[in-house]
């Protein structure tokens, strides 16, 4: 009796979503972050083109959909964060640090995450100052990030603005944010989409991105498109255990999922569209210009702009979106590592805010400085934000996800997890569900983690 009454005064006090729009704008916002807008055109730019989106689109209806569906359904059945819904299946070191990986990820993702969000508000304030030719220069970037004061200047401002929100709490905080910056984003998306794609010569790189070339398939396109996915859509970072926690009984997975889904895909496709015809129209379509990596935003995409009519205004409008994309997630991440302090220590939100100033001081110096005054430290050759950026996608989340699908195949059951959909849902993909958790999911995380890992050893070039 007296644990009902702690566990009923736990729930009472734990955040709540108000509702399934708010649930589906913050999971999207989640999802809808950088990985969309500056992974995923130069992963699409390198591996294919159309023939990546293809493939990317049909592990996001089988793949994706299963492990999300998954993590939602953990995370309102034990009403816990990570740790504590893996706890509640057993106390062994397996589930211990099964939770553990999964709240760990956003921890340390979310201090480098904010250092790329401040970069994107250096670049909204020039671009508002009017300085679009000075962030065409060939070395602009380079030298931004070497000034290691200004670099630490703009990720503390980045990182304030995500506590702010964090500490008005789920509903006056993340739901009301996203409800607001989620709608704005679109709308912006397609704004900068229409722009780019009628641009002379952009036509072409249009039909690069839309129309599969069987062609420019290979397994690292499979490969590649797996990780995004992961990366895109939060899985395995223990946002969505944990927003299904704050989910009510009512609330229908399965059609939740579906607006994710459509979300999802429909900016990484706006994204595509935004910066890959652009680059086509300026570059003439030059492979090394499109798969220039990560640098793509901030080095190339500003000589495209600054080479544009207009192009300070839809350089703005550019980092604004990013800007808008890049705070939804982050507030995700924070929101997570938040609760989990919470949870485990029976803390109140300031004070578990407080823990997480102090690891996004110490991950996210250290990441701003290692262009600048550390840039003499490097792990496996990579600077500090890069072996932390591979760190936590390439290793940790595919052992996080692998974590979640032994608890379902070998603790938790298909059947538990099927009951707790239907509780709200018809879960009319039950049978690809079972299908994909029990045969493909275990094998195909496991391709991602070794071949992260070959590449990065060397072993083979992705």
């Amino acid at each position: 009796m007296n644990n009902n009454e702690t566990e009923k005064k736990h729930h009472h006090a734990r955040g709540r979503f108000s509702g399934r729009i708010g649930y589906v704008l913050a999971v999207a916002g989640s999802a809808v972050g950088l990985g969309n807008i500056w992974r995923f055109p130069y992963l699409a730019a390198k591996y294919g083109g159309g023939m990546f989106l293809l493939v990317y689109l049909l592990l996001i209806l089988t793949f994706g959909y299963v492990l999300i569906v998954s993590e939602t359904a953990l995370g309102r059945m034990t009403r816990k964060s990570p740790v504590g819904a893996f706890a509640k299946f057993g106390k062994s070191f397996s589930f211990r640090f099964g939770g553990w990986i999964n709240a760990v990820i956003p921890m340390i993702i979310v201090p480098y995450y904010s250092v790329i969000g401040g970069w994107v508000i250096k670049y909204l304030f020039e671009y508002l100052k009017g300085n679009s030719a000075a962030l065409a220069a060939d070395d602009y970037f380079s030298n931004f990030i070497a000034s290691s004061g200004m670099a630490e200047l703009w990720f503390l401002i980045f990182s304030a603005l995500v506590f702010i929100v964090i500490l008005a709490g789920v509903k006056n905080g993340v739901e009301l944010v996203s409800k607001i910056m989620m709608p704005v984003l679109v709308l912006l998306a397609i704004f900068v989409a229409g722009y780019s794609v009628t641009r002379p010569g952009a036509m072409e790189g249009v039909k690069y991105f839309l129309i599969p070339n069987f062609e420019n398939f290979s397994p690292m396109t499979v490969v590649a498109a797996m990780g995004q996915m992961f990366y895109s859509l939060s899985i395995a970072m223990g946002i969505l255990y944990t927003y299904g926690s704050y989910l009510g009984k009512d609330v229908d997975i399965e059609a939740s999922t579906k607006q994710v889904e459509i979300f999802d895909t429909a900016i990484a496709l706006l994204a595509g569209l935004m910066i890959i015809p652009a680059v086509f129209a300026f570059s003439g379509g030059a492979p090394e210009t499109l798969q220039a990596g990560p640098s793509l935003m901030f080095i190339t995409l500003p000589k495209v702009f600054a080479s544009m009519g207009f192009g300070g205004i839809a350089g703005f409008t550019f980092f604004l979106l990013v800007l808008l994309a890049a705070l939804t997630s982050a507030i995700s991440l924070m929101e997570t590592s938040v609760s989990t302090i919470s949870d485990e220590l029976g803390w109140n939100r300031k004070k578990s805010c407080i823990i997480m100033a102090v690891v996004m001081l110490s991950i996210g110096s250290a990441s701003a400085f290692g262009y600048g005054i550390w840039d003499f430290v490097t792990i496996f050759g990579m600077q500090i934000l890069d072996f932390v950026d591979f760190l936590t996608n390439s290793v940790m989340m595919p052992i996080a996800a692998l974590a979640t699908c032994f608890l379902i195949l070998k603790v938790v059951g298909l059947q538990t997890i099927s009951e707790e959909i239907e509780r709200s849902s018809k879960f009319k993909r039950k049978k690809l569900y079972g299908f994909f958790m029990k045969y493909l999911a275990p094998l195909c995380i496991t391709i991602i983690l070794l071949s992260s890992i070959a590449n990065v050893l060397g072993w083979i070039h992705m």
